[in-house]
């Protein structure tokens, strides 16, 4: 089964909480703090794997998670790190955060960060001062990332198969190659794509065999849009229409409008054109056939005569597709190179120690919202239920310059602060 698409929620480890510790020895009076550090959540990073292809795994796996770190000990002991969880996908990935693409693993090996474990907190030893003997405060573990993605599957091939339901890819592909798709004399054989490797004089070709288009399919008619996301990622299409067509140059036509209207880099792929099952055919009618189809193509699109039972012209062809395939590689790694000289210009803008300092106040009802990176983090790593974190968190924020922003927009002791959805008062409260 063929599974191109797949819908999964990705949740890294949350970091281990901090201790709360003091020492108790014999002999030692009073023992200074000495509570460990939380250990931090786990990763989750993908790699591309060329032995899979195919996203099924996931339509029964839809949530996966990395293991969280372990909360500190006495005597400074550190929490255990969650480990990491390595989840393998196919070679030609694409890790999508609704509209934004987060990763696109496109060679073996090849590995991102998806979703990243917390930061583990602070036991009571790290806040021991000349002023502060006795702490009685430790951070909580940081949550980590939480995304729903959507993976989608595009194959990475040399060359891509386009044309109508029954044109002869599939045989054409069994040919050339390893694979070896199912084929039979009616359409839509091909239901989900077939990859093979074709050996042409000293160099390789994977070839995409991909489930035929029908007019309208750039609509979602017929297999649609499941077949042009594959074609998307190859470098030439190889265009085979049944020379037994009533009309070549229609069939030609029709297909080249469904690509152009998918996305204009379709329509601009290097391309082969080649009519097919030329078997029995009389010269003077493959003759006729080609000068029609001739008349609709771009001058410069080779165009073959081929029959994959009897092997005629087919050696020709993938030679004219291996030359144009290392014309697009070629111009592809000056294209890249140009794009590495463009990043080394100087961008003016925040650094990224500023940006994470910086924050925002804004009145809503009767709150005061506080926003940015370096403090939200601090109010979750916060325990709301000990005060002396809270009071922790009111001294940073003094320290950030924010307590003063909120006293200069009005806000007093008993004023409620939200921050990263946890509220508090300005000062500390007396509750009697």
């Amino acid at each position: 089964m063929f599974v191109d698409v797949a819908k999964i929620t990705v949740s890294a480890g949350k970091g281990g909480d901090g201790a709360v510790s003091f020492r108790r020895e014999r002999y030692v009076d009073k023992g200074g703090p000495d509570g460990g550090d939380g250990g931090r959540g786990g990763n989750v990073i993908f790699e591309a794997d060329e032995r899979l292809n195919t996203l099924i795994k996931f339509r029964y796996k839809q949530e996966i998670k990395a293991e969280d770190g372990e909360r500190g000990s006495m005597r400074r002991r550190h929490g255990k790190s969650g480990e990491d969880l390595i989840v393998y996908v196919p070679v030609g990935t694409l890790v999508k955060n609704g509209d934004e693409v987060i990763a696109d693993l496109t060679q073996k090996g090849q590995q991102a960060v998806i979703a990243k474990g917390g930061d583990g907190g602070f036991g009571n030893a790290h806040f021991k001062s000349s002023v502060r003997q006795t702490p009685r405060v430790a951070e909580l573990g940081e949550k980590g990332e939480i995304f729903e993605l959507i993976l989608e599957l595009k194959l990475l091939a040399d060359v891509g198969l386009v044309g109508f339901p029954n044109a002869g890819k599939s045989t054409f592909l069994s040919v050339v190659s390893n694979a070896k798709p199912e084929i039979a004399d009616y359409a839509f054989t091909t239901l989900s794509p077939n990859l093979g490797i074709a050996a042409i004089d000293d160099t390789n070709l994977l070839i995409a065999d991909i489930p035929g288009l029908i007019e309208g399919a750039s609509e979602g008619k017929g297999l649609g849009v499941a077949f042009l996301r594959h074609v998307e990622r190859t470098s030439v299409l190889l265009h085979l229409i049944d020379t037994y067509s009533d009309d070549v140059a229609e069939s030609y036509r029709t297909i080249r409008a469904e690509l152009s209207t998918y996305g204009q880099h379709l329509a601009d792929l290097p391309e082969v054109v080649a009519l097919t099952k030329i078997e029995g055919l009389a010269e003077e009618d493959i003759a006729a056939k080609k000068a029609e189809l001739q008349a609709v193509l771009a001058p410069e699109t080779p165009i073959f005569t081929i029959s994959s039972l009897a092997r005629t012209n087919i050696t020709e062809t993938l030679r004219e597709l291996q030359s144009l395939v290392e014309a697009k590689r070629q111009r592809q790694a000056e294209a890249d190179a140009l794009i590495e000289e463009d990043d080394e210009l100087p961008i003016i803008g925040l650094n990224a120690g500023e940006a994470q300092n910086a924050w925002e106040v804004t009145v809503e009802d009767d709150r005061y919202v506080v926003t940015g990176p370096k403090i939200e983090r601090f109010a979750q790593r916060t325990d709301f239920n000990n005060i002396f974190g809270i009071n922790r968190l009111r001294d940073i924020m003094r320290k950030l310059g924010i307590v003063h922003e909120l006293e200069r927009r009005g806000a007093e002791g008993d004023n409620l602060i939200s921050i990263a959805g946890h509220e508090f008062t300005l000062l500390e409260q007396d509750n009697d």
